[in-house]
């Protein structure tokens, strides 16, 4: 998690396995799901979508998880979207490349069947941001 770009030799001398064995388990990380892939961090500001938002998300009537996940999709401005307790049925983050995408995007957002009403949040800096730490 620290450093994907390290070989399997490079983890193998932290973990005391040798190349092949890290491979394997890797190979077995992945096959298992436990690890879902690797990727660049990219900064969002670099992709034009600086803009952010979170908002809260009240479904009408009793909307199953499954059904609020195939109507977030389609909308390229939401990175993530999470059911949560409390009043809201869910959490949007939304990201945009200014107020008036960001605008854009609520008006969609608001427009589906399934959404009675929105509290939104914009994100006006990010304080702190982590990994996930595998020491935590």
């Amino acid at each position: 998690m620290t450093n994907a770009r390290a070989s399997y030799a490079e983890i193998g001398k932290v973990v005391g396995l040798s190349a092949p064995a890290v491979k394997r388990r890797v190979d077995r990380l992945l096959e298992t799901g436990v690890l879902r892939g690797f990727t660049a961090v990219v900064d969002p500001e670099a992709l034009g979508r600086g803009t952010e938002a979170f908002v809260e998300v009240h479904c009408r009537g009793n909307i199953s998880p499954a059904r609020i996940r195939a109507r977030l999709e389609p909308l390229p401005e939401v990175v993530a979207a999470y059911t949560v307790t409390g009043a809201a049925d869910a959490i949007v983050h939304l990201r945009a490349a200014d107020i008036h995408q960001l605008e854009t995007a609520l008006e969609r957002l608001r427009g589906l069947e399934i959404v009675d009403r929105t509290v939104s949040t914009v994100v006006l800096s990010r304080l702190l941001e982590r990994p996930p730490n595998p020491a935590t």
